[in-house]
């Protein structure tokens, strides 16, 4: 059995692209990081998530190019609020392009069924989450109609969303 890279690794390999489509409205909402913004505790994601700055901005620092497309429903649910408040810090920090798309603005998009990460238009990771948002496991994947579905819906997401400095979320009533 084929052991599964880590992320650094499959940055480390990636030569050219590594494009991240999420399309959920809540990520692992037990999340340390998640819970303290919710109890309005100060975040520094450079700090919090410095194991991933290091990586993304190792491979940008090399000249692939990362870029991140978010789906999310609007007004925006508390987790979707909580991501916006870090990319800034985080994603966009290093070097990162990030692009936010109403859901109600994709509806005549064909997207693939999960999120996924590209990397340089062959390697198709999958995110599997359950119900609740919760990780539940990766699936690799070199088959290349499926890196060319997911190549063509994030492009096409891509072009239709909002760079993130323009983006401005709506809360969602608490």
């Amino acid at each position: 059995m084929m052991r599964t890279p880590t992320f650094e690794e499959l940055f480390r390999d990636c030569r050219r692209t590594a494009v991240h489509l999420e399309m959920r409205d809540a990520y692992m909402k037990s999340d340390p990081a998640f819970v303290d913004w919710q109890a309005g505790t100060a975040l520094d994601p450079a700090e919090r998530w410095g194991d991933w700055l290091s990586i993304v901005t190792e491979a940008t620092s090399r000249g692939v190019e990362v870029r991140r497309a978010r789906v999310v429903s609007t007004p925006v649910s508390e987790y979707i609020r909580f991501e916006y408040d870090v990319t800034d810090g985080l994603n966009i920090a290093a070097g990162e392009g990030v692009r936010w798309l109403s859901r109600r603005n994709a509806t005549d998009l064909a997207l693939p069924g999960n999120d996924f990460w590209l990397f340089d238009s062959s390697l198709v990771l999958v995110n599997h989450f359950d119900g609740e948002g919760e990780n539940m496991e990766i699936e690799l994947t070199e088959d290349p109609e499926v890196a060319k579905l997911c190549e063509s819906a994030f492009e096409a997401v891509w072009a239709r969303a909002t760079p993130h400095a323009e983006f401005q979320p709506t809360p969602s009533a608490r």
